[in-house]
């Protein structure tokens, strides 16, 4: 078997067993009642079920020759555009609760956004706020999150976006401009033919489900951009421009490290496009403005090393608990084929077999520093289960692999992707 046949069969495994040994075992590994995804078996169809069919057909049709020949700007102009309509036709197939719902639920930021009026006095009761124990706990996502995630939501507020509905528009806009942000990192470190390729792989897959309705996708599209500034960085001859595009690096990449506790590995990933590019010169500068943003955030009275601690006890005192690793070990794995699609496991499988190739090097690094993300995420067991939404940041990274396949893989490939992605909003009810 070739390398892409290898790793298709052993996602497509991976993927069965997560469903199939809770339920032969009846063992209760603690999500909704389809595991390994945090979804229940719902059944249905809605507003958005034509368009996305149609997308879908169009994508299949001439997803991929178009992303070969088109100029490049347009290129990037039309993954945006057809990026957002897929994202929003399938969302809609719940009609407008599928875009604004979820953000709207007890867990999630918005209403605290709604209420929270000091933010200097966020920031200094902020800690004190993240244990179960105390009597006015911060929801599972403030205690789960720096503050980072709720400022974001904040500022929506102020600007009249506060209503679960244009929250989640927001978002759903920001998660089409992370394959934007991804082709661009790809050209400036020389692959402008492995970008297009993996273009359509990155605009349409499965991952969609869980972008317009979870703020993960606005932290992937942060990271994606910091990343992309980096890479410009690394890319300058101009000392006063590399400086500049760093610095941007580091406060984007920064304030990242403000949304999620996991979001500092990404550093894989920013030092995988320096040694890429083969320049070390953007990284103090990023490394400074990165930990400014932290500091700052310190000197206004979150202090993240202090917060850390108090969310692992919080995380292990709930459901985390009850979690089995036994499963989750694995069955984290199994939920990110379902996001990323099965593809994904042709791609790194293909992205492992060519690493030495030079020619195959940009690509073929990414995908593996993603890879090392999600690996690394998983032995922390500090996000069992949902990582079809948690790990979003990484999925991206991981699909860059797919431009390493054969044209008929792509072709093929694509089609499994997405019909995996309707047959999943069409059947499953998500719950992000």
């Amino acid at each position: 078997m070739t390398a892409p046949a290898v790793g298709l069969a052993a996602a497509v495994l991976l993927a069965a067993l997560g469903m199939a040994v809770p339920a032969i075992l009846d063992w209760n590994v603690h999500v909704m009642s389809f595991p390994p995804l945090h979804a229940d078996w719902d059944p249905r169809v809605g507003p958005g079920t034509l368009p996305a069919v149609l997308v879908a057909a169009l994508a299949a049709w001439q997803a991929v020759p178009l992303a070969e020949r088109l100029p490049w700007r347009r290129l990037l102009l039309v993954a945006f555009v057809a990026g957002l309509a897929w994202l929003l036709a399938l969302a809609f197939v719940d009609g407008r609760n599928g875009v604004g719902v979820i953000l709207g639920t007890q867990y999630e930021y918005l209403r605290s956004a709604r209420r929270i009026t000091d933010i200097p006095q966020l920031l200094h009761e902020y800690v004190a706020r993240i244990p179960f124990s105390v009597p006015d706990n911060w929801p599972v996502h403030l205690a789960g999150h720096p503050p980072g995630a709720v400022l974001f939501f904040i500022g929506l507020v102020h600007l009249g976006l506060g209503s679960g509905f244009h929250a989640g528009l927001v978002v759903t806009v920001l998660a089409a401009t992370t394959a934007v942000a991804v082709l661009v990192t790809m050209r400036l470190l020389g692959a402008e033919a492995a970008a297009r390729r993996a273009a359509p792989f990155l605009v349409l897959g499965p991952a969609a489900i869980w972008q317009s309705v979870s703020a993960d996708a606005m932290f992937a599209a942060i990271a994606a951009w910091g990343i992309a500034s980096l890479a410009m960085a690394a890319t300058r001859q101009r000392h006063l421009t590399m400086a500049g595009w760093a610095i941007g690096a580091g406060l984007l990449l920064g304030y990242c490290v403000m949304l999620s506790y996991g979001l500092p590995i990404i550093g894989i990933l920013a030092l995988a496009v320096l040694w890429l590019a083969h320049s070390w010169r953007p990284l103090p500068y990023a490394v400074v403005a990165a930990a400014g943003v932290v500091l700052a955030f310190a000197a206004g009275g979150f202090v993240w090393w202090e917060a850390l601690p108090a969310l692992h006890d919080r995380y292990w005192a709930g459901v985390a608990s009850r979690r089995p690793a036994a499963y989750w070990i694995w069955g984290d794995f199994a939920a990110l084929v379902f996001s990323a699609g099965p593809l994904v496991g042709a791609g790194v499988s293909q992205a492992v077999a060519r690493v030495r190739d030079t020619s195959a090097r940009v690509p073929a690094t990414l995908a593996l520093s993603g890879l090392g993300m999600a690996l690394l995420a998983d032995a922390s067991q500090m996000s069992k289960a949902e990582v079809e939404r948690i790990w979003l940041p990484f999925v991206p990274w991981l699909l860059v692999g797919c431009a390493l396949l054969p044209r008929r893989w792509r072709t093929c490939g694509l089609v499994i992707q997405l019909v995996v992605a309707l047959l999943v909003q069409h059947l499953l009810a998500t719950g992000w």
